[in-house]
Parts: structure tokens; sequence; C-alpha cells
């Protein structure tokens, strides 16, 4: 999350400005960065001061790094712009933290200084969410807004009674449950130490080393370039919030790098699109969801991550399969020696422990039940005292180790900019979906509309969860789809987590899916080829995630809940569904047809999905007898060994 979340260019654009602008943004970076590591170690302020507090930080540091340009320059009536903003938005987050009691035990009326202060600060929020990510999320929050006043004049289940701008000034600014709600204090405290965790990992070469264990794992092998995006990019997940991020980060090189061994533009850009998407579902960070998820859901964090292994684990499985299998077909060779770091380089102590360190104290912290923020602020300091005194031994030079750790305190106080404002913006939505209650009539709408069939339900949430998501950052997305689409599918007697999970999934996979697939124009932009090609190879590679959900509903042993045999049992469908899924999609023909492929594959795969065991078996029947028969693993004559 250190990286520019989710936008078209992948990351912040270098805005050029004098010394003294360079100087208070890289000041204040390293003070949020030092803020955020202070209250972790030591416990947040209450709330509404620790969220009004990280907010004011936030929106400074937006201003400064994203003002407006226009030709090279920021003009006049920009700068009184962002003046005005800025010096609104920071009276109303310094108001709200010296009320913070009286707002807390009085429940306050709006004054017109209330009401000004509310809406600059909202105006100030969707501004700073457009500069960073697009129209997008903004015209979102415009539209809820719009909703709220005028809503009343709609008739029928969509109509509600009408708010007038002093109580939802009330709602907004002078309580906990707007702008300072739940997902403004999970961005304060979790989400900010994860992305100061993330931010010092690989400062401190972590994601260096990420990069050359995956090349080490991967590179001699068929279809290795393709692999190393999808190891990496796993890596990376664990600590980086964002596809878009993933993509400009790992694709940077591997893109370049399969291109170079023969894989065509539009399906290198698509690999890597894919697998960087995988890091929003990868445990145990899962793009930051996993944090909001659990508050939301109301379970431990561990159990969040916990649901989401299996899933995780099917997704990559499938994605190498997919990979190695048109790897096969296609002669793409494995990444030539002179690329392939030695072992003795990367598998060495000062590389290792500070990545065993980090995230070795974070896991340990959790297990034993401290806060999450607590435990990112424990994985830090594991982190940096092996690097500190490894890059003190090697190098001797201070001075250049200390610049290294200012360097990744700033970066963090940069990278929480677009996050925190971003959730800060799904909060704002958030609190208006509730204030009028068209989530629940949402939800009660496809419910009737699916007929109470979960199939039925689960499909029309799955098509709406990718439209609302798209051109949204990952995280936001899923704020948005768990307020309005989840709540249907727990109406039909479905977990709560399970729904949650469903939802998460569909909104993460829009970033892919066409016509606005934001991780998709990233992948193009760096392969150079245009987007479309390699959206419909994206699709393609990622087919198997658009179904994996389903089974979420069906096969609950899938998010590891139920007895041991039902674990294994969803396990078990989950890998003949990847496996048929994987030899349909990569193109392998069974004795020289196409048909034959299609024939077997596609019925095993949607057999695997039904929570049958005359099912199951069939799909592990059918897969068998079309491996059997077309052998998809054998190398071509002439071709390269697997």
């Amino acid at each position: 999350m250190s990286i520019r979340d989710e936008n078209a260019a992948g990351e912040p654009e270098a805005h050029p400005g004098s010394s003294l602008h360079v100087a208070l943004r890289n000041g204040l970076s390293l003070a949020t960065g030092c803020f955020i590591l202070w209250t972790a170690l030591s416990g947040p302020f209450d709330a509404l001061v620790q969220r009004s507090v990280m907010l004011a930080l936030v929106l400074t540091l937006g201003f400064l790094t994203f003002p407006i340009r226009v030709n090279g320059r920021t003009p006049i009536w920009a700068m009184a712009l962002d003046a005005v903003l800025w010096a609104g938005s920071l009276a109303a987050c310094i108001y709200v933290a010296v009320t913070a009691p009286t707002i807390m035990t009085t429940l306050p009326l709006a004054t017109n200084t209330d009401i000004a202060l509310a809406v600059v600060l909202v105006l100030a929020i969707m501004e700073l969410s457009r500069r960073a990510v697009g129209l997008a999320f903004p015209i979102l929050i415009l539209v809820g807004i719009a909703y709220v006043f005028y809503g009343h004049l709609i008739e029928g289940r969509l109509g509600h009674r009408g708010y007038d701008i002093r109580f939802v000034t009330e709602t907004l600014l002078l309580s906990d449950i707007g702008v300072w709600g739940t997902l403004t204090g999970i961005a304060a405290t979790m989400i900010a130490a994860f992305v100061l965790f993330g931010a010092m990992l690989l400062r401190s070469g972590g994601g260096e080393t990420f990069m050359d264990l995956a090349i080490l794992v991967s590179g001699r092998r068929v279809g290795g370039a393709a692999k190393i995006a999808t190891i990496a990019s796993a890596s990376f997940g664990t600590v980086n919030g964002s596809a878009v991020a993933n993509v400009a980060t790992t694709g940077a090189m591997t893109i370049p790098l399969m291109k170079r061994i023969g894989y065509p533009a539009p399906l290198a850009a698509a690999v890597e699109a894919v697998a960087s998407t995988g890091g929003q579902i990868t445990p145990p960070i899962l793009g930051a969801a996993a944090f909001i998820m659990a508050e939301i859901v109301g379970v431990d964090y561990l159990r969040v991550a916990l649901a989401a292994l299996i899933p995780a684990a099917l997704f990559y499985y499938g994605a190498l399969t997919t990979i190695h299998l048109i790897a096969l077909r296609n002669n793409y060779g494995i990444v030539p020696e002179d690329e392939i770091p030695a072992a003795r380089d990367v598998l060495t102590p000062l590389r290792l422990l500070p990545i065993i360190g980090g995230i070795g104290g974070l896991m340990w912290m959790l297990v034993d039940g401290r806060s999450v923020a607590y435990a990112a602020g424990i994985g830090i300091i594991g982190m940096l005292l092996p690097f500190i005194v490894g890059d003190l031994f090697v190098n001797r030079d201070p001075r250049r180790t200390a610049g290294r750790l200012v360097a990744g305190l700033t970066e963090a106080g940069s990278g929480i900019v677009i996050v925190f404002v971003m959730l800060a913006g799904a909060q704002i939505l958030v609190s208006l979906v509730n204030l009028t209650g068209v989530g629940v009539t949402i939800s009660s709408l496809t419910v009737a509309l699916g007929g109470q069939s979960m199939i039925l339900v689960g499909l029309i949430v799955a098509a709406a969860c990718l439209i609302l998501g798209m051109g949204i950052p990952t995280t936001a997305a899923y704020v948005l789809v768990a307020a309005v689409m989840a709540p249907a599918l727990i109406e039909i007697a479905i977990e709560p987590l399970a729904a949650h999970m469903f939802v998460f999934y569909f909104a993460t996979i829009s970033v892919i899916t066409p016509p606005l697939c934001v991780a998709v124009f990233v992948a193009a932009s760096i392969a150079g080829t245009p987007w479309f090609g390699v959206a419909l190879n994206a699709v393609r590679l990622g087919a198997v995630t658009y179904v994996v959900p389903f089974m979420f509903l069906t096969y609950p042993g899938m998010l590891w809940s139920g007895t041991g045999f039902q674990i294994a049992e969803a396990a078990f469908s989950g890998f003949v569904l990847v496996t048929a899924f994987s030899l349909l999609l990569s193109g392998t023909k069974i004795r020289g047809s196409r048909w034959a492929s299609v024939a077997l594959y596609a019925p095993a795969a949607a057999l695997a999905v039904w929570p049958s065991h005359l099912a199951l078996a069939a799909a592990t029947l059918l897969t068998v007898t079309g491996m059997v028969l077309g052998r998809p693993f054998r190398p071509r004559p002439g071709g390269i060994s697997a």
C-alpha cells in the first residue's frame, strides 16, 4: 500500500515543486510515519482524537502530494482552491479533536459553522479522491449525497422520508458513525501500521529479496518468467494492498522478461495483472480487507486470514497450472541463466533475517492475541533490528543506514494518503447508505428477484459487485459491496463470513474485468500493447476466480468451517474444479480435438461446484479421463522439458 492505490497511472505522479514544497512534504511524511509507529506501539488516542489527527495529517499530505497541475505548473486559482479546502478541512479535524468528549457525551446539534466545516471536509475528501484515483469514486459519493437530500422525491421502495442538512451534518461530522466511523478508525490504526510495515519491509530490501526468491524458485522451470510474476506478486500481496501497485512494482521487471523469452505482449501483461490481483486475496493481509472484514463480521482477524487460505491456494494453483500448460503448448523457454541470481547471494542472513524477523514478530503477536496495530509495530521492530545491525556491519555507514530508515518512514507517510482518503470517502458513503436504509432495500429486492435461490441470488450479487467495484480501489470497493450486497446473501441464510468473502472476491476481480479494468490498463501500458487483448487473456487466466466464490456458498469447508472432513472435501472439490478449469482454459486438446477437451472438462468444472458426493465423483472421473487421454503435461516433441 506504499504505492498509489488502484489508478490508471499505477503510482503517484512526481509533481515538481520548490525545494520548500518538497521539504514540507517529506518532513510531514516523516512525522506521519513516526506518529503511526508511536501510536501502534504505545496505543492509540481516544477514537475521535486518533481519527481526526490522522485525517488532518493525511489531508495536508494529500494536498502537498497531489496539487492541480496545468502545463507543469500550479495556477494561482488552484493554489487558492487548495488553501481553502485544506484550511477548512484542517479546522474541521481540529474542531472534532478538541470537542471529542462533548461529541461523544452530549450529541450536539449542528450549527451553521458545523455545516460549513462538514461541507468543506467532505469536498476535500472527494477532491483528493478525484486527483488520486479518478472520478469514479467521488461520483459515487456525490450520488449518495444527492440521494440523501432528494431520495424523498422517489416513489416506491427506493424512496425515503428525507433528511435536512443539519441532521446530515450531525451524522457526518458530530458523531462516530459518519466521517469518523469504523472504517476511518481502522485506517487510522491497523491499516496505517501495516502501510508502515510494508514500507519498511521494502525499504530494508524485502522487495528485492522477494523478487530474487521468486526467480530462484521458478526461473529454471517451464514458463519461468510468468511463474516469477505469480510468485513475486503473491509475496508482495502479503504487504501490499493494491493490485495496480503490484503490477507497477513487479510488472516493470516480469513483463519485459516474459516478452524476451517469447510470450506475446497481451499474454505477458495479463499474467502480471492476474497474479497481482491474487495478492489482494492472499493471507494474511488481503490488501487490508482482512481487518475491515473482521470488524464488520465481528470475528477475529486470524479467522478471516484462515478462511482465505484455501481459496488463495486454489487461485495460485490454478494460475501456475494454466501458465505451465500454456508454456508447454507454445514452447516458451526458461529464464536465461545470466538473469538468475546465485542462491548464495540471496539466501544470506543479511537479506533473510529482516523478513523473518518482521513477519515472524507480526504473526507471533497476532497468535498471542495482541492488537493488529501493536503486532505490526512489533513486526517492524523485529525487522529493523537485524536490518540495522546487518547494514552497519556490511556498509559501516551509519548515515546511509539512517537514511534508509528515514526513507521508509517517509514512504509510509506518503503511502497512507490514498488508502486513508479512500476509506474516509467509503465511510461517508457507507454512513449515507445506512442513514437512508437503501442497502437493506437493495438486498430485499435482490432476494425477491432471486426467488430465494442461492445460486441465482449469488449471480445477481456477483454481477452487482463487479459493476460497483469497477474503477474503485479494492478496499473501498469491498466496503461498498459489503454494505449494499452482502446482506442479500445473509438474508438467504448464508453465513456472514461466507457472504462477505463472496462479495470481496468479486469486488477484487473487478480490476481485471472489462471494461474498466485498471490493473489491465497498467499492465498493458508496461507491455506496450492495446488493453483489450490483455483483458481477454486476463479473464481467461483468472476465470476460475469467478467460480470459486460460489463454492463459499455450497461448501462451507472452503472457508475452513465445519469438520475436518468437510474442509478436506471442500479443498478437494476446489482442486478438481481448478484443475478442470486450467486444462480447459489453457487450450489443451484430447487426441487432437479441442471439442473433446471441452466435452470432458467443462462438465467436470460445473459438477465440482455442486455439493454432492456423486457430482464430485463424476467431476473427478471426467477430469482424470481427460488427463489420461490427453496427457496435457507431456512436453511437445522437440519442445522444452517440463
